[in-house]
């Protein structure tokens, strides 16, 4: 895929997924802005890339802050000159049922998973603009899709509101060459994951629902952004692409 050159900034890049985008794309040519709360997590990988010879940066900053976008999007500008993608990865599950749920926590979820998306789209559609384009990458989630039992409500919701702002950013600045998409991963098996299943029921349930019989990797979801990020894709747009083996084909 086609990225070399491309300059991408990722939020909650410092650990999880978004390192592992940020990894696959550096490896593929990019250079990589990494973004993160984690100043100590988000330091080390970008050291990590770099010390492969490749182009990386690190920038601390708190997704749900205006002025912190503003100054990573400048951060972004000094290091490479341009802004052709921003990868929206950064989001937080509060795990309580709609129930026990209080609205501030409810809040909380949609200014972090919601809110960040917004701020990114806000501040680097100017700067695509100017150059003639871009491309944003929305992490959403198969909740994003659909209900999911096993998800509290707040997600489902909040992850619903990035994949239609994804299409709404899609339909209007396309006509300024600026693509929109989002990612809907499945359950990703991470070590927290592999805790969880050391409950059998809770394994047969999630392995259950997958029609591939396997749960994603990170490698699975980082290969999805390097295709949306790449030329290849230059004519998708408003695609809200499920990495789920099957789980939303129901």
């Amino acid at each position: 895929m086609n990225v070399k050159g491309k300059s991408i900034l990722i939020t909650g890049a410092g650990g999880g997924l978004g390192s592992v985008m940020a990894s696959l794309l550096a490896e593929n040519g990019a250079q990589v802005l990494i973004l993160d709360m984690d100043a100590q997590k988000g330091q080390a990988a970008a050291d990590e890339i770099s010390a492969r010879g490749l182009k990386a940066w690190f920038f601390p900053m708190d997704v749900t802050s205006e002025d912190d976008w503003k100054a990573a999007i400048d951060f972004a500008l000094e290091k490479t000159g341009r802004v052709d993608v921003v990868v929206n990865n950064a989001g937080i599950n509060i795990r309580k049922p709609v129930e026990e749920m209080t609205i501030d926590e409810w809040c909380t979820m949609m200014k972090v998973n919601t809110g960040s998306v917004f701020l990114g789209c806000k501040y680097a559609i100017p700067v695509m603009r100017r150059q003639g384009g871009g491309c944003f990458i929305n992490t959403s989630s198969v909740c994003g899709l659909i209900g999911h039992k096993y998800t509290p409500e707040a997600y489902t919701a909040s992850k619903g509101a990035v994949t239609m702002l994804t299409k709404a950013i899609a339909s209007r600045y396309a006509r300024d060459g600026i693509r929109s998409n989002s990612i809907h991963p499945s359950t990703v098996y991470t070590p927290l994951v592999e805790t969880l299943f050391k409950d059998p029921q809770r394994k047969a349930e999630r392995l259950g629902e997958v029609p591939l019989g396997r749960l994603a990797t990170a490698e699975d979801v980082a290969n999805a952004v390097l295709y949306l990020a790449s030329e290849e894709a230059s004519f998708i747009n408003g695609v809200s692409l499920p990495v789920d083996g099957g789980v939303t084909c129901y």
